[in-house]
């Protein structure tokens, strides 16, 4: 990690470069350091890209029901989390969900001395649906953001001293914070929201991959380049950009080399984890943690609050009870849908609806889809009301003629037959900040409107 010490950019450019220089004449990590090759299909919910070549899990192994109507209190199923040893991140997070951060509104006072060192603390941050991510709050502006992978962040105020007895690697940033490494591609939502898209100079999307605005113009002004994607970043323009931190997504833990580079350059790297929060709301309430880090709490409440209200209106309205499948087709001929645990079965719910697959997959998992055989998908989702094909990861289809052509066995389902099929836009992954409105557009289509929606769009 960056350690405790404020960046001097100059001193630290300089040598980051001659680590570079040796880590060339040493061959050191055997790393490229110019990207390579050409961005990937779009990241399917930062974590299930390469789903295709896995094998299908047997679903009557370590499977829970789980409900789609649950409204997910942060207090509910939390656990205290490991206290010494940082976990490993290069090791997949299984049971994620189980190691919740520790809500310290709940019989404890302050954070622990060994992290707060000489600040005075204040308060924390109180959370609604989110459970992976804390924050505590101390005199004179300091922050202290803690992730479920025991990641410590220290946001400072501009020209604020890092105290001493902070942990060796706690990394200490100062606000404004600037020159970001984005990867994990659903927080550029959360920096646009906040009206921070500045702070990122770094991308690990292409611009054409881009689909918020923001994002898309600042690298048609230069102010954002691309940088390499998760597992191919490019070091020599990191570093000689001053990178003050890289936001990687869950994908980075397969690529455990790439972790351990960017810290030998001395660039501090979290993982972002909102994909594994269960509640909708609590992948939108992570809007407040990179509020916390760039000081914008204000904002970043204002923003989760226009959500929580769009999807307050939504719940209230008709439960249609109408039962729903949403999926995708692999190249090799598997179904992926959602794990019954994962947060669109609970937007399902939410919406009024019902997920067809009640008991699929396993709780306790980070992942959140599971490839079926396209038979076992036809045993469970024959029968549904309505079909939504995620269109975020190939680009989508056109027509119903169009998606029995992948697939010629869906012809026989309810929803085809009776003209309820509808597809994701290609955005949706890269909007959290919209989830309200997804949850609206899923209501609309349960109640039988097929206009006018904004993130799904009906198949003729």
């Amino acid at each position: 990690m960056a350690g405790n010490k404020k960046w001097n950019w100059k001193k630290k450019a300089a040598a980051a470069c001659l680590l570079l220089v040796l880590a060339g004449l040493l061959g050191c990590g055997g790393a490229s350091f110019a990207p390579q090759g050409t961005e990937g299909a779009q990241e399917q919910e930062e974590g299930t890209k390469g789903a295709r070549d896995e094998k299908t899990p047997d679903k009557n192994e370590g499977t829970e029901s789980a409900s789609d109507e649950k409204t997910l209190g942060k207090n509910e199923g939390i656990k205290d989390a490991p206290e010494g040893k940082t976990p490993d991140r290069n090791e997949e997070t299984k049971g994620a969900r189980d190691e919740k951060i520790p809500d310290k509104n709940e019989g404890t006072e302050g954070a622990p001395d060994a992290d707060a060192g000489e600040l005075v603390y204040e308060r924390s941050l109180e959370l609604q649906y989110a459970e992976n991510f804390s924050v505590d709050y101390y005199e004179g502006g300091y922050a202290m953001l803690t992730e479920l992978d025991g990641t410590k962040i220290l946001s400072m105020p501009e020209g604020g001293k890092a105290p001493d007895g902070l942990g060796k690697d706690v990394i200490v940033l100062e606000r404004p914070v600037r020159d970001v490494y984005l990867v994990a591609s659903a927080v550029m939502d959360m920096f646009d929201a906040l009206d921070a898209v500045g702070a990122i100079s770094l991308s690990g999307q292409k611009q054409e991959g881009w689909y918020i605005e923001s994002a898309r113009q600042a690298m048609e002004d230069g102010k954002m380049e691309y940088a390499g994607k998760y597992s191919q970043p490019d070091y020599e323009l990191i570093v000689s950009k001053g990178c003050s931190l890289a936001i990687e997504n869950r994908m980075v833990t397969h690529s455990p080399e790439v972790v351990e580079m960017l810290e030998k350059f001395g660039i501090p790297v979290m993982i972002e984890y909102s994909s594994s929060e269960s509640h909708p709301l609590g992948r939108v309430e992570w809007v407040k943690f990179f509020g916390a880090l760039l000081g914008k709490d204000e904002e970043a409440k204002k923003a989760f609050q226009e959500q929580e209200e769009i999807l307050r209106k939504a719940a209230s309205g008709d439960r249609t009870g109408g039962t729903v499948a949403f999926f995708f087709l692999t190249s090799n001929g598997l179904a992926q849908v959602r794990q019954s645990s994962d947060y669109v079965p609970k937007m399902i719910g939410l919406a009024g609806g019902k997920y067809v697959f009640d008991d699929l997959g396993d709780p306790d998992s980070v992942r959140s889809t599971v490839n079926i055989q396209v038979e076992e998908f036809y045993d469970g989702a024959r029968d549904a009301d309505f079909l939504i094909y995620n269109s975020a990861i190939d680009g989508g289809v056109s027509s119903v003629g169009e998606l029995l052509e992948k697939c010629p066995l869906l012809g026989d389902f309810r929803a085809v037959k009776e003209g309820n099929v509808f597809c994701t836009s290609n955005d949706m992954y890269q909007q959290p900040m919209s989830i309200g409105y997804l949850i609206g557009d899923i209501h609309q289509m349960l109640a039988g409107e097929k206009e006018g929606l904004r993130f799904l769009h009906h198949l003729e």
